[in-house]
């Protein structure tokens, strides 16, 4: 009976073993988990067109943020530390190659999203930036209906990485004065 039990205690704590050894190795590293931005304002005004997919799924994300307010009303402009301008946000699709008999054989999807940060008073704290996401897709006249749904997959994709760079990027603001 005692080795049965020596047994079993060696053999649960021999496969942790490794596990606890790789844990103890990434705390010494600097390894840490990405946290959302802390920003150094806590109202913003969201100026642009505010019901664009891009512009929705934003507020989605900055509305989860704690201690953050998000304002669309222009009648409460008065009360956002910063305003961010969303002055475009453009899908675009771009052929990339053609087969020998001029068929569409590869595209480039791009999704632009033009900004800036400013203070209410008008001093630029992000000036007019652009941010690009690019994926080629290739095409298949025999898959069309699948193409199609994987191109607005890679378009979402691209929309959602967009969104956490433009949070990261607010997040980057030294300050608002």
């Amino acid at each position: 009976m005692h080795s049965r039990r020596h047994f079993l205690r060696s053999w649960v704590w021999l496969p942790s073993l490794p596990m606890g050894v790789a844990t103890l190795g990434l705390t010494g590293c600097g390894f840490e988990l990405r946290r959302p931005p802390r920003f150094v304002f806590s109202t913003l005004f969201i100026n642009g067109q505010v019901s664009t997919p891009f512009a929705l799924e934003l507020m989605r994300v900055l509305h989860q943020t704690p201690a953050l307010e998000v304002i669309t009303d222009p009648r409460e402009l008065a009360r956002a530390e910063l305003i961010l301008d969303l002055n475009a946000a453009v899908k675009e699709k771009v052929i990339l190659g053609r087969t020998s008999s001029g068929a569409i054989r590869e595209f480039q999807l791009r999704y632009r999203v033009l900004f800036q940060a400013r203070n209410p008073e008008g001093y630029e704290k992000i000036s007019d930036a652009e941010m690009v996401q690019k994926r080629d897709i290739s095409f298949d006249e025999t898959a069309v209906l699948a193409k199609e749904m994987e191109e607005e997959l890679l378009y979402q994709n691209m929309q959602t990485d967009l969104v956490f760079q433009l949070i990261r990027r607010l997040g980057s603001i030294q300050s608002v004065h």
